[in-house]
């Protein structure tokens, strides 16, 4: 390997080893956001030749800086943006010096493009909020510092641009920034500086200005190069989400992630959640083999020393650091869809790996992003703001953003479009004796009258048929209960909501005090009768296999489910027949061991208008009849 061959990998090691800024610009329209981003790359001399060549003719053509060269051009990608000399869609930038990499977000200024800076915002470590010198800290100065805070965006740097403009008055600074610095105390933005510049004449942008003298701070190429951001990573609490179980083989078994927070090391005592299983971590594979440690954001696989079932969506933790378990939070929402929001819709909750079904609950209040003023709002509209309370189908493993960007942060997918409805960040979980009730004034006085919330349209929306009783007739040994049986399977292999009660059912714990003296069997007939009704108010049909001997006892259920929800059907056997499937029993009451048996030593009385007359012989479609009686467009 020759000397050149040395140089360019110690080059490249170099490189690999930097670290990387992740910033974002924003401000409002004609602050210069594309216009500094654009001199830092070129001052920086990391332009192509081929670049600034074609930079130097847009500026002439399109550009909006006069005889200078427009900088702003090498953001504003979309020929939307060119024309109309304006950020819309978020432009990422990536370029690096000799101790940094940097990814840029240039982010719009207009409000109907809150969510897009959101968006932006979402990875960065830092943020460069622009304000104009002639203008001053306006209402889009604070808008899109407020959020930066939400996003919990730690280092916030104030560019006071067009210096030019002012004459690069020291006066005119000190005072924005005093303005900046009182307004941005209200927020929770532990890191501001604020920096004099002239985008387009380049002034502070990466060196320090001779026409500042004034200002003896760093110019913005230089503190972007040295700002701190090791310590934004959360290294205390370790949380391990797990993305993919890695079996590429038998004898291996890892689970595979990013490290969300912590520090994960072989050896440390780790638990699962949500099973609480414990075990040792037994190695770290990283892309460069094994490691004895593993940090965000690095991507790992990591094995345990034990046997446990992990599965994607779990996390792994410390055994002494848990984070919060709960369904319900409280979360500061921005909401992403052009669809406003509908509090009665399920939406799917992506947090992590994991994902479950939720509801929004209460929206609490919005927030007014240019006055920072709260007020209630029953529903959001596209980027609107404010604080809502979240419920989860199933328990969720989360942090208070404020601790845990990674662990705190969420989105809402609507389950029909799989648009992302929303982003949000968790504040704290949501104490079950306060979680808001939605029963409206009109519900309570339902619920005080015993009517349901839900009415019978709704039920047949989701059910696709109305409820009805399908009430089998007939001796012992008839077959009704192979027909009741038969009726359950093919009502519910073409989507019914269908419930079976046969005697044997009942008996054993509805009825179990009941014996089969004729008044005990009347009042064992009631029951499943109500119970019947019951169900056919939920939409639900009810299939009932019972003798029921007698044609008033049968009139009497009739009229307690209701005649217009009601299907009388008789197995109509001969006597000879039912002893022959049920020889045992006839057996025991012709010997006196057994009492009151329909047709033996009680009579039956066959009905007199029974819906349906079936028996052994009867055919498929005389069955598909009874199907189509209760609910016709179930059968086709």
């Amino acid at each position: 390997m020759n000397k050149e061959q040395i140089d360019i990998r110690d080059f490249l090691d170099q490189d690999e080893k930097k670290d990387m800024l992740r910033f974002l610009t924003a401000g409002s329209v004609d602050d210069g956001k594309s216009t500094l981003i654009g001199r830092l790359m070129f001052d920086s001399k990391k332009l192509y030749e081929d670049h600034l060549s074609a930079l130097i003719k847009d500026s002439k053509r399109v550009g909006h800086a006069g005889d200078d060269i427009d900088y702003a051009l090498l953001l504003d990608g979309l020929k939307a943006e060119r024309e109309q000399g304006i950020t819309i869609d978020v432009a990422y930038r990536y370029f690096s010096t000799n101790k940094r990499k940097f990814i840029i977000a240039d982010t719009p200024g207009h409000e109907q493009y809150t969510r897009n800076m959101v968006t932006g915002a979402s990875t960065a470590n830092l943020a460069i909020i622009l304000t104009d010198a002639t203008k001053g800290v306006i209402t889009q100065t604070k808008r899109h510092t407020f959020i930066v805070s939400l996003l919990g965006i730690k280092h916030v740097v104030l560019a006071v641009n067009k210096m030019d403009l002012v004459n690069y008055d020291e006066k005119a600074f000190e005072k924005i920034s005093k303005d900046y610095k009182r307004f941005i105390t209200q927020l929770n933005v532990p890191d501001v500086e604020c920096i004099p510049i002239s985008a387009l004449k380049g002034d502070n942008v990466v060196n320090v200005s001779d026409r500042m003298k004034w200002y003896h701070g760093k110019s913005m190429m230089e503190y972007l190069e040295t700002v701190h951001i090791g310590s934004d990573h959360n290294f205390d609490d370790l949380r391990f989400p797990v993305q993919y179980v890695l079996r590429p083989d038998k004898d291996f078994r890892g689970f595979t992630g990013r490290v969300a927070s912590g520090v994960i090391k072989t050896g440390d005592e780790v638990m699962v959640l949500p099973s609480m299983m414990k075990s040792t971590v037994k190695s770290i594979m990283t892309c460069e083999g094994k490691s004895k440690e593993a940090f965000p954001p690095q991507s790992v696989t990591v094995t345990l020393a034990d046997e446990i079932d992990v599965s994607r969506g779990e996390m792994i933790i410390h055994t002494d650091n848990v984070p919060k378990i709960d369904r319900h939070f409280e979360s500061m929402l921005v909401w992403m869809d052009e669809v406003r929001m509908d509090i009665s819709k399920t939406f799917y909750i992506k947090h992590n790996t994991n994902t479950s079904r939720a509801r929004i609950d209460e929206v609490q209040y919005k927030i007014d992003v240019n006055t920072l003023r709260r007020y209630k709002k029953d529903k959001f509209m596209l980027n609107d703001i404010g604080r809502v309370v979240i419920t989860a189908n199933k328990p969720m493993f989360f942090d208070p953003y404020s601790k845990n960007r990674n662990t705190g942060s969420f989105i809402l997918i609507d389950p029909v479009s799989h648009n992302t409805c929303a982003v949000g960040m968790i504040i704290d979980k949501r104490a079950s004796d306060k979680l808001p009730s939605r029963i409206t004034d009109i519900d309570r006085e339902k619920i005080r009258s015993g009517k349901s919330l839900v009415s019978m349209e709704q039920r047949i929306s989701r059910n696709g048929h109305t409820g009805g009783t399908i009430w089998i007739t007939g001796l012992h040994g008839s077959g009704k209960n192979d027909l009741a049986y038969t009726l359950e399977k093919q009502l519910f292999d073409i989507g019914a909501s269908v419930v079976l009660l046969d005697g044997s059912t009942v008996r054993s714990g509805l009825s179990r005090e009941l014996d089969y003296s004729p008044t005990d069997r009347a009042e064992h007939l009631r029951r499943v009768a109500h119970i019947a009704r019951i169900l056919n108010d939920q939409g639900i049909i009810a299939i009932c296999s019972f003798i029921s001997p007698n044609e008033n006892i049968r009139k009497q259920v009739r009229e307690i489910i209701g005649p217009d929800r009601f299907i009388l059907v008789y197995m109509d056997e001969e006597i000879g027949y039912c002893r022959t499937n049920k020889p045992e029993l006839y057996e025991g009451a012709e010997k006196g061991r057994i009492s009151n048996i329909p047709g033996v030593d009680i009579d039956y009385e066959a009905p007199g208008k029974p819906d349906y007359i079936l028996s052994h012989k009867s055919t498929g479609n005389e069955i598909l009849n009874i199907i189509n009686a209760i609910h016709p467009p179930l059968s086709s």
